[in-house]
C-alpha cells in the first residue's frame, strides 16, 4: 500500500478507469508520482477524517 492510497486527492476516474492524483502536477512531478518514486508527497492529506479524533484521546 503506497502513501497515495490513503491521500486526499487519489481518486478514481470513471473515464480512465483506475486511480488518477487529483493534483495539478508538473512534469517532474508526475514522473514520480506514476513510478511510485514519492517519498514525501508535499500535496499528500490524510483522507482519514477520524485522525484528529484519535488524536485527541
Amino acid at each position: 500500500m503506497s502513501v497515495c492510497d490513503t491521500c486526499l486527492y487519489y481518486e478514481y476516474d470513471e473515464d480512465y478507469d483506475c486511480y488518477i492524483c487529483s493534483m495539478d502536477l508538473d512534469e517532474d512531478e508526475m514522473y514520480k508520482f506514476l513510478t511510485d518514486s514519492w517519498k514525501n508527497c508535499p500535496y499528500y492529506r490524510n483522507n482519514d477524517e477520524y485522525e484528529v479524533v484519535r488524536h485527541q484521546m
